[in-house]
């Protein structure tokens, strides 16, 4: 870790795409395991676009609780921080909003996601709720939906949009302007932007090599635990199949 460098990076859209093939189970051990990553899971955020993967770069929105003076600062209309940040959103990126995990305060609803739609965004993830889930079904906006749950509530008397662009926690993770999301049914990982080239390699291998280890334990009628987990040797075995 020592020699890594933290610098953020500008993840490719070739990086994306590899990660769209790739579980989340294992992207979680990559990121955990590798890069030393605490809590990469954003718990209790789900797939409400079942089946539909994720892997997109984080544009960031930040909700706090609402008060009197925050209202005085904060810009309203179509200059809010909401829209700014999803004006930040096209194709191969994800809003994230940080609701501090208030389960049944909504990001939005299908008016102000339009926006997204009409970016072509990705997707969007937050620790709060999604209203309007029925209208972006029936009028197809088309992104990947990750939430905690379903409601019929705007942000208030929880929260208010109040910054963009910025740090965030999503269910517990922390979140950087273009880390990227990699989201199946099992849920979102946080991938820090300066570790997806070498994640999206780590994982392609281990996928790999699990795959390998599946057809010897089938072939040979043996018992699981002879070959998994895999070896250093059972790896240098697969990556030597390839050739």
């Amino acid at each position: 870790m020592a020699d890594r460098s933290f610098a953020p990076v500008d993840v490719s859209d070739d990086i994306l795409d590899r990660f769209r093939k790739l579980p989340v189970a294992t992207t979680w051990a990559a990121v955990a395991n590798v890069a030393g990553v605490p809590l990469p899971f954003m718990e209790g955020v789900r797939n409400f676009t079942p089946g539909k993967r994720l892997a997109a770069r984080a544009r960031t929105l930040r909700f706090l609780p609402p008060r009197p003076d925050l209202d005085a600062e904060a810009k309203r209309g179509e200059n809010s921080p909401e829209y700014q940040a999803m004006a930040r959103c096209g194709p191969g990126d994800v809003l994230v909003a940080d609701l501090m995990g208030k389960q049944w305060a909504a990001v939005a609803g299908d008016v102000k996601l339009m926006q997204l739609k009409m970016n072509k965004a990705d997707g969007l993830v937050t620790d709060g709720a999604i209203r309007d889930l029925g209208v972006l079904e029936d009028e197809d906006y088309g992104f990947a939906v990750y939430a905690q749950e379903r409601s019929p509530y705007g942000g208030r008397p929880w929260a208010d949009p109040a910054y963009e662009n910025c740090d965030i926690q999503c269910g517990g993770a922390l979140v950087r302007p273009g880390d990227v999301i990699v989201g199946d049914d099992d849920g979102c990982v946080v991938v820090p932007s300066w570790f997806a080239e070498e994640a999206v390699v780590w994982v392609e291998e281990h996928e790999g090599v699990e795959g390998y280890v599946k057809e010897k334990i089938l072939n040979e009628n043996v018992r699981p635990g002879r070959y998994y987990p895999p070896t250093d040797a059972m790896m240098q075995e697969y990556l030597d199949s390839l050739k």
